[in-house]
């Protein structure tokens, strides 16, 4: 979708839904908000994944601050409930409102109510952390509002640029996706003042301690859900032409695997399921040689930078930002193939050659971590936000 396209749809769609804007922002103004907040964090819900733990981790940055979360979408899961559990922090969870299409103006109504309430609040700031409701509000908020959204993944740009002038600040996670942006303004001509909007930040964790790889058997693990673009049906063949070679490798799936693989065809693996605990995750990450990953397209998963942290090894497809964190053989094995039957013969490949070369295996992991503490420090990350949020 083009600039102007986009330009032009979200114009009659303001015009489509004034009365019902009209009417939230005249109640707004009739029954403010109770609380007072400066920071208005629009998140989609409380599921599992890389990205709400981003959001989590932003709202950890600033709790101090007080801020109020709206979550506008059902949880599919609802996994990472207990992480929002932020002392300062207040929950609004709108969605059994809005979240309704045979009552979508319903929708239009609490555009205006937020508007309203936002537009209260002195020297305010909204936030959206990949969350369709925040581009639905923040045409209605004044001028003075400090906008900011948060990107991790190339499928919402074509969507979001009829946004940018609602946009102060817009965050990418990786430098390739600021790049893919940039290349869309261009091509879009659009002049400089939009590119000085885009900012690079990088994700943080905390770095474990480390502990040497002490397994029998290599450990090979997947970590993630069972969304199509992770292909796991990929991974399951790997492990299938592994294990018909008597290697010993002992392959492991942490997520919802079982909407896209049937395990009784896979008795020589292992499914955890889905794993929310912290104490749990650690033990997996510790246990692990190897993630893989099969992915058609990615950001930059936590998982892999958990991996990292952990000075394990990553063997994965080379997509988006992977290879600006994962170097072929420095640091991990990056699977050029494109085709999903060459892509499962380059992973097995890789994986007998890391059996068979246990200094490479234990190189390439220290070189992880190395990068890890480099680049994903937790201070960097929330003082680069509090700069970006206008946080003095």
């Amino acid at each position: 979708m083009t600039y102007i396209f986009a330009k032009r749809k979200l114009m009659l769609e303001r015009i489509a839904i004034f009365p019902f804007m009209a009417l939230g922002k005249l109640c707004g103004n009739i029954f403010r908000l109770k609380t007072k907040h400066s920071i208005f964090l629009f998140y989609p819900n409380k599921d599992i994944g890389g990205s709400p733990q981003v959001n989590i981790d932003i709202a950890n940055c600033i709790k101090n601050l007080k801020p109020i979360i709206i979550f506008s979408k059902k949880d599919n899961n609802g996994q990472f409930r207990e992480r929002y559990n932020i002392e300062g922090v207040r929950i609004l969870e709108i969605h059994k409102y809005i979240d309704n299409k045979f009552f979508h103006f319903i929708n239009f109504f609490f555009r205006g109510l937020l508007s309203a309430w936002i537009n209260q609040q002195k020297n305010a700031v909204v936030f959206g952390g990949e969350c369709i409701f925040f581009y639905k509000v923040i045409p209605h908020v004044g001028k003075k509002v400090h906008t900011v959204e948060l990107c991790h993944l190339p499928t919402w740009l074509p969507y979001s640029i009829g946004f940018i002038d609602n946009i102060n600040c817009r965050v990418f996670s990786t430098q390739k996706l600021k790049e893919d942006v940039e290349q869309q303004y261009i091509a879009n001509k659009l002049p400089a003042p939009y590119f000085e909007k885009l900012f690079f930040i990088e994700n943080a964790l905390d770095i474990p301690p480390y502990k040497a790889p002490q397994n029998d058997v290599f450990q090979i693990y997947f970590i993630g859900r069972g969304a199509p673009q992770k292909r796991v049906h990929l991974i399951a063949a790997i492990a299938e032409k592994i294990y018909q070679k008597g290697l010993k490798v002992k392959f492991n799936f942490v997520g919802d695997v079982d909407k896209v693989i049937d395990q009784a065809k896979y008795p020589f693996c292992n499914f955890f399921g889905n794993v929310k605990g912290e104490e749990e995750l650690k033990k997996i990450y510790n246990h692990a040689d190897v993630l893989l990953m099969t992915s058609a397209f990615e950001g930059l998963p936590i998982v892999v930078m958990q991996i990292m942290a952990y000075g394990k090894v990553v063997i994965s497809t080379a997509v988006n930002a992977i290879p600006d964190y994962i170097h072929h053989l420095e640091n991990g094995l990056l699977i050029k193939a494109t085709d999903e039957n060459e892509i499962v013969e380059e992973a097995v490949g890789y994986i007998e050659m890391l059996i068979g070369n246990p200094d490479l295996y234990f190189k390439m992991g220290k070189n992880s971590r190395e990068i890890a503490i480099a680049k994903f420090n937790r201070q960097t990350f929330c003082s680069a936000y509090k700069t970006i949020f206008k946080i003095n």
